[in-house]
């Protein structure tokens, strides 16, 4: 949603609010106060995609009625909404013309080489795909691959990191507002080693016997570093205890 710059040759009709997006089979509300003089409402005109909407705008509130328009599920839509200098409509649900997550899937697989794939069909908006992991006993984000966003069949892959042990993974995919959907989740027993780690207190790094994600929190549960690899500098750290998640377990290590 943006705002046009005042107009200074149309009087009183001087804004515009413009919403772009794909059309979500979904209508657009509007709050519409009265201007500064207090005659009629502040919205004066409509537009969608260039064309005057018939709807009743001179109101408290009004709906604009998209499905009027017979638009099919992903089609650009422009709205225009022109007010009066001094007051500006609110758009209820500014996120109308955002996708939100609508996949269905097909099939997902895992293999031993940590190649994961999946199909997909019905999405209604190009919304990225996050792939999570579930390990440290929460689901964590491992990696991120933009949707397609039109409602085929589409086929997609990412490349994970194994841990030892039981390996679980799904996708999901995060609407404007927060919300999610989540695929069936797929498992993989790996033949991967359990990792081990050592602190070396002469260089100050705690080193994996091989590449982990990890992360490191203290005791209060705050996240104090996040990353990847096989050796970790915690020479910033002060000297106490931490709780180190790494492979498919969280031990404490202590830097004191």
């Amino acid at each position: 949603m943006s705002f046009s710059p005042p107009i200074n040759d149309t009087g009183d009709r001087e804004g515009v609010i413009i919403l772009e997006g794909k059309y979500q089979n979904r209508n657009i509300y509007v709050a519409n106060p009265y201007p500064e003089n207090g005659v009629g409402y502040c919205t004066y005109e409509v537009r969608v995609n260039g064309e005057i909407i018939p709807d009743e705008v001179h109101g408290k509130a009004f709906e604009i009625d998209l499905k009027q328009f017979k638009f099919k599920t992903g089609e650009k839509v422009v709205i225009e909404i022109k007010h009066k200098n001094g007051c500006a409509p609110k758009v209820l649900n500014p996120a109308g013309l955002k996708p939100k997550p609508t996949f269905n899937i097909e099939s997902i697989n895992l293999d031993s080489t940590g190649v994961l794939t999946w199909k997909t069909s019905n999405e209604s908006g190009a919304l990225d795909y996050i792939v999570q992991q579930f390990k440290w006993n929460k689901w964590v984000d491992v990696g991120q691959i933009a949707g397609i966003g039109n409602p085929q069949i589409h086929d997609y892959l990412f490349k994970v990191q194994l841990i030892s042990g039981n390996n679980k993974f799904r996708v999901i995919q995060r609407n404007y507002e927060g919300k999610i959907k989540k695929s069936v989740s797929v498992t993989l027993e790996s033949e991967i080693p359990k990792l081990t780690f050592v602190y070396n207190k002469r260089t100050k790094e705690v080193v994996f016997s091989l590449p982990t994600q990890f992360e490191v929190h203290d005791v209060y549960g705050r996240l104090m570093k996040r990353g990847y690899g096989d050796v970790v500098s915690v020479s910033n750290l002060e000297k106490a205890e931490y709780y180190l998640s790494y492979d498919n377990t969280t031990d404490i290590c202590n830097l004191k």
